[in-house]
């Protein structure tokens, strides 16, 4: 049985991250944790002192709060019919991240599911503040983004974006393979570089653990030189080989940063058009220079 974590703040891109979600586990047995955490706003400092004012704000958050989940809960049940998922809601007084820090430990969840766009997206924000702070700051646990509207619920074909400058382990590949598994899946191995040029033997030690991680599933290895941008150079692979999910490791996005000025979020995650899946980082990256070091052995 998986646990899997929805926070919303009642937007319709928090609804779609959460239809996404359920439909794809639809043949899995799941507890969902809907979660929504609030701070009242103080409009004015003088207020600061009374504390009734501040009661009269925190009741008030706290029932827009609860009604808003509640609210979800309706819609789900009005939505899907499915017998073998089971919905709690927490409703919680807390800053976001620290909320889902606790709920992570507590209910042992197994999946974050969020929506890339806040309810201000309509304002020109291509991530909302609140996905961009769990994506952060939540690193040991995997976190989906789901765009607006996307209902493709069972990805066909995956691009895994690879560092080949440092190791993965098995438990941090665990949930492409699973998914893999789960939908039937091909996996497309992606390393991108400035220009194509042959793998060192590194680089070829790391791919062979990739193959090995992987060898139960369907995939494909690419070697991608950058045409431009790296936006330019994941869209035009996306779009020939009709990616439905990208994946790579949350934290371990320096491969991406150094063949672009621009910073990741802005060059994939913020454009991105289909479901993004960060992997738990569990691996502290190994730098070329430590990893030859072992080369010896390692060959």
């Amino acid at each position: 049985m998986k646990n899997i974590l929805l926070p919303t703040d009642f937007s319709e891109n928090a609804w779609s991250a959460a239809q996404y979600a359920i439909e794809s586990y639809k043949d899995e047995k799941c507890v969902f944790y809907l979660l929504n955490t609030y701070t009242p706003t103080i409009a004015n400092a003088r207020f600061l002192a009374s504390g009734i004012w501040q009661d009269q704000l925190g009741d008030a958050a706290q029932k827009d709060s609860k009604t808003g989940l509640q609210k979800v809960l309706q819609r789900i049940r009005k939505t899907f019919n499915i017998k073998n998922h089971s919905f709690r809601t927490i409703s919680s007084f807390s800053l976001l991240v620290d909320e889902i820090r606790e709920i992570i430990e507590k209910n042992q969840i197994d999946l974050i599911v969020i929506g890339s766009h806040g309810e201000t997206a309509s304002q020109g924000i291509n991530m909302g503040s609140n996905a961009l702070r769990i994506i952060k700051s939540i690193k040991n646990r995997p976190i989906m983004l789901v765009p607006r509207h996307y209902l493709l619920a069972s990805p066909k074909r995956i691009a895994f974006m690879a560092d080949l400058n440092r190791l993965y382990s098995s438990l941090e590949l665990f949930p492409i393979i699973d998914m893999a598994r789960r939908c039937k899946t091909l996996v497309y191995i992606i390393h991108l570089q400035d220009e194509v040029r042959p793998l060192t033997d590194l680089q070829k030690y790391i791919l062979g653990m990739l193959n090995s991680h992987l060898e139960h599933v369907d995939h494909s290895v690419h070697i991608l030189g950058n045409t431009g941008s790296i936006a330019g150079t994941l869209e035009d692979f996306h779009k020939k080989m009709k990616i439905n999910m990208m994946v790579l490791v949350n934290g371990q996005l320096g491969c991406i940063e150094k063949l672009s000025s621009a910073s990741w979020h802005t060059e994939t995650t913020y454009h991105s058009k289909v479901p993004v899946m960060a992997l738990p980082e569990l691996v502290t990256e190994i730098s070329s220079k430590s990893l030859q070091l072992g080369e010896t052995q390692m060959f």
